[in-house]
């Protein structure tokens, strides 16, 4: 009888098992900010036998949706561990632009507790045994993109924050010294929701602050260019957003260069 082939097909079997195992792993996260529950999605790749990296994922305006949890998986896939933030609490997410607008309304208008909860789900990353905790970032779409600013703003402990199609302007401007996270703005330079007078305000205090920043702007790319449902919400709603491939993929290598440089610093 011929061993040969038996043995192979066990060894491929042991193959098979051992890449089956190291795959992408994926779970619902509760926890607590100020009495409230707030529901997350945490994602990291188990091949990864060291602490990495960690980054924070805050959400368009609609809430911690499907959209976001696909960002994280993403990140997750580059080898960090990622957490999609849930900054509205009990997990809330709308289906109309008037919810959302009162969702998003109800934390940019209560700094206290967009910093509190933002806060909430650094230190949750902190205590995950495949986190490095000394290097996080966050990335942040439209609605969360403007929260990222706004606590590298705060100078919360960040090693860098990325904001995609996210809002400008702000009402507690960056203070001298006080911003510790690198910044990385990725606009729409068609986007009707970031203005010209926006945009030179936002340069002008982040000099001011002393703030490394870098501001890029692509050619034709309007809000919410990184989303594909962005069209069918466009269309829907009758809102200025179109999804754009090219500003999309070159937004997020972007993004990837930039993490290679801020984790690699000492």
């Amino acid at each position: 009888m011929n061993r040969t082939i038996p043995i192979l097909f066990l060894f491929l079997f042991m193959i098979f098992c051992s890449t089956a195992s190291a795959a992408l792993q994926t779970r619902e996260v509760s926890y607590s900010s100020g009495g409230t529950e707030m529901k997350g999605y945490l994602a990291y790749d188990d091949a990864v036998d060291a602490r990495r990296p960690a980054i924070l994922v805050v959400h368009e305006w609609w809430g911690i949706n499907d959209y976001a949890r696909k960002r994280a998986e993403m990140l997750a896939g580059l080898g960090y561990t990622a957490l999609a933030v849930d900054m509205y609490g009990e997990g809330r997410t709308a289906a109309h632009p008037e919810d959302a607008g009162k969702f998003a309304a109800e934390i940019r208008g209560n700094l206290p507790v967009a910093k509190e909860r933002f806060s909430a789900a650094i230190e949750i990353l902190k205590n995950e045994p495949t986190v490095d905790p000394d290097n996080i970032a966050a990335i942040g779409y439209c609605f969360g993109g403007g929260v990222v600013l706004e606590m590298a703003r705060q100078g919360i402990d960040l090693d860098g924050v990325v904001s995609f199609h996210g809002s400008l302007a702000t009402s507690s401007p960056a203070e001298a010294g006080r911003v510790k996270a690198a910044i990385l703005v990725l606009n729409g330079e068609d986007d009707p929701f970031v203005t010209a007078e926006e945009i030179d305000a936002f340069k002008k205090e982040m000099e001011a602050a002393g703030a490394t920043y870098r501001f890029v702007n692509y050619p034709g790319a309007r809000h919410s260019f990184t989303n594909p449902d962005a069209d069918r919400f466009g269309s829907e709603f009758g809102l200025p957003l179109a999804y754009d491939r090219e500003a999309d993929t070159r937004s997020w290598r972007a993004m990837q260069d930039f993490f290679t440089e801020i984790f690699a610093r000492p």
